[in-house]
């Protein structure tokens, strides 16, 4: 099965490095965890997917 047949085009992803990114900018999975590395989150950097896996 090619890669972009799993596109989940609900979940849009630029990271090519992540294991579940899909050729078409969309995401694998389907669902994702959004979760922060901030105590109190004031900005979109302060988020993170936590669903990232590096590809190997």
């Amino acid at each position: 099965m090619k890669q972009h047949e799993n596109a989940n085009r609900c979940i849009a992803c630029t990271v090519d490095e992540c294991t579940h990114h899909c050729s078409e900018d969309y995401c694998t999975l389907d669902r994702i965890l959004v979760g922060t590395h901030e105590y109190n989150p004031t900005q979109d950097q302060c988020t993170d997917c936590k669903s990232f896996m590096r590809k190997a």
